[in-house]
């Protein structure tokens, strides 16, 4: 009898054991399927984020090159009185400053990326280069030299 009950006392602490550590891995599966399932959604959002951004970035960078277009415009009108050999120079000074300009354009709207690190070089790559052709664009200077 004395058998019998250790016996039955080990199966119950067998069993006993065996449930909690059940009811453990279950805890533990609930809880990695709701840690996946934040991590998707935190993840879902950063993307937005990240689309919303490029999305502003690109539309100041837009205005910024149709500004450039516009001042490049305005060099034409200044220049169309000026000398021939200085107006030659002037007009070589104004291609290059457009085709830098277009160039720009181009590279943003051919730009594409999910790669957060890829858009980050991209950017500081193309800020300091459209700030390169900004100062070149307000350096620009004509000089009162009309044709007699």
């Amino acid at each position: 009898m004395e058998k019998s009950i250790k016996l039955g006392l080990a199966s119950m602490m067998i069993a006993s054991s065996v449930l909690y550590s059940c009811s453990t891995s279950s805890e533990k599966v609930e809880q990695a399927e709701e840690n996946v399932v934040d991590s998707k959604k935190e993840l879902k959002e950063e993307k937005a984020a990240y689309k919303e951004e490029m999305k502003d970035y690109r539309k100041n960078a837009e205005k910024r090159i149709s500004e450039n277009e516009k001042n490049i415009s305005e060099f034409n009108v200044r220049i169309k009185d000026q000398k021939a050999e200085a107006k030659k120079e002037y007009e070589q000074k104004i291609k290059e400053l457009n085709q830098k300009n277009s160039d720009m354009k181009m590279r943003l709207a051919e730009f594409k990326s999910d790669n957060k690190s890829n858009w980050e070089t991209f950017k500081t790559d193309f800020n300091r280069e459209m700030d390169d052709l900004g100062n070149s664009i307000s350096n620009f200077n004509v000089k009162d030299d009309k044709k007699n």
